[in-house]
């Protein structure tokens, strides 16, 4: 079939003030990540690293598009504390990148 084939690279990136407010986090994203391929293995966590110059923590993602990626975060939602999302559209240096990040304060 004619597109199925089709990945794009997403970028789930978690903040430094994320991380120090909850910094059991990083580990429970990446066994949500690695688990969620077997659930959907059009879905797959290339890389996980850690960007010394801003503090956060980033994992390289495949998946079939823009919406799957939402539906993935909204199941994260349910599992990790309270989150705001930012979104960077694609660069040059890099593709589009979903940043979790502290809720700003009511």
């Amino acid at each position: 079939m004619p597109g199925n084939d089709a990945v794009e690279v997403h970028e789930i990136g978690m903040s430094f003030r994320y991380t120090q407010e909850h910094d059991w986090v990083v580990h429970a994203v990446t066994g949500f990540l690695s688990a969620y391929f077997m659930e959907d293995p059009r879905f797959r966590m290339k890389r996980h690293r850690h960007e010394l110059e801003t503090g956060m923590y980033v994992w390289i993602c495949e998946a079939p598009s823009q919406k799957f990626i939402r539906r993935l975060l909204r199941r994260l939602q349910v599992d990790i504390p309270p989150f705001e999302l930012h979104q960077r559209e694609p660069t040059s240096e890099g593709p589009i990148r979903h940043v979790i990040d502290l809720p700003l304060s009511s």
